[in-house]
């Protein structure tokens, strides 16, 4: 389930957008204060947050400024501004996408979709320029056309990891991520799939570590680097 995160300080606005967004399946949260808003996103990223310009504690164009010193994922800014110069402040401040209000909110959820389909297409094919294939249907992974016979719990957890190659993710976000329903996992259960992973992708392509411990932080997908090009 996708999870959004609204920064918005109009409660009207906010209790719509997120009604919109549930219809179309997503999961929501929502803060209306800036500082508050950097903290989650910084600490929880979500898979895409709508940010709202004008904010107490502090302005959208700061928390975005901020947050893209340590994380990538879609923003949408929202604001009552018009002027040209605040859209491409917003743009060059590293946004993904600018509404202005008033707006209609199937217009917001198609930008979230639209944004969301443009910032995931890369992802989801990083794993398989190198290799590997992740069958959903199935719960099927293979590398080099070798099936890996994951677990469907150690195929979750490479999904999450997969999707997002270079990116840190701590055990609580894989666990939140990957496991949202299974309340049997824990945080230290992930050290143990991580162990497996690794293990069963070694079998398959010996000669690169798929998965990269970052000590005190957690884990991250790092695919073989490209070939030189050939000089001449």
């Amino acid at each position: 389930m996708t999870r959004i995160l609204i920064v918005e300080d109009e409660a009207d606005i906010a209790d719509v957008l997120r009604d919109y967004l549930r219809r179309e399946g997503h999961q929501t949260d929502h803060v209306a204060d800036g500082r508050e808003a950097l903290r989650h996103m910084l600490e929880t990223p979500p898979d895409l947050t709508l940010l709202d310009v004008m904010l107490p504690g502090l302005d959208g164009l700061s928390v975005l400024q901020q947050a893209r010193v340590h994380t990538q994922h879609p923003v949408i800014m929202l604001t009552a501004r018009t002027e040209e110069v605040d859209r491409l402040l917003g743009l060059a401040h590293g946004a993904d996408d600018y509404v202005c209000k008033p707006f209609s909110p199937r217009e917001v959820v198609a930008r979230v979709a639209a944004v969301l389909r443009r910032t995931r297409a890369p992802q989801e094919v990083a794993a398989a320029a190198h290799g590997m294939e992740l069958d959903e249907s199935c719960w099927h992974a293979s590398l080099g056309g070798q099936p890996l016979n994951l677990t469907r719990r150690e195929f979750s957890l490479l999904r999450v990891l997969a999707r997002q190659p270079g990116r840190i993710f701590s055990r609580a976000r894989l666990l939140e991520l990957a496991y949202e329903d299974d309340v049997d996992v824990t945080e230290r259960a992930i050290d143990s799939h991580v162990k497996n992973l690794r293990r069963k992708l070694s079998q398959a392509a010996p000669e690169h570590e798929w998965i990269r411990s970052v000590y005190g932080v957690g884990f991250s997908f790092e695919p073989p680097p490209a070939p030189a090009a050939p000089r001449g």
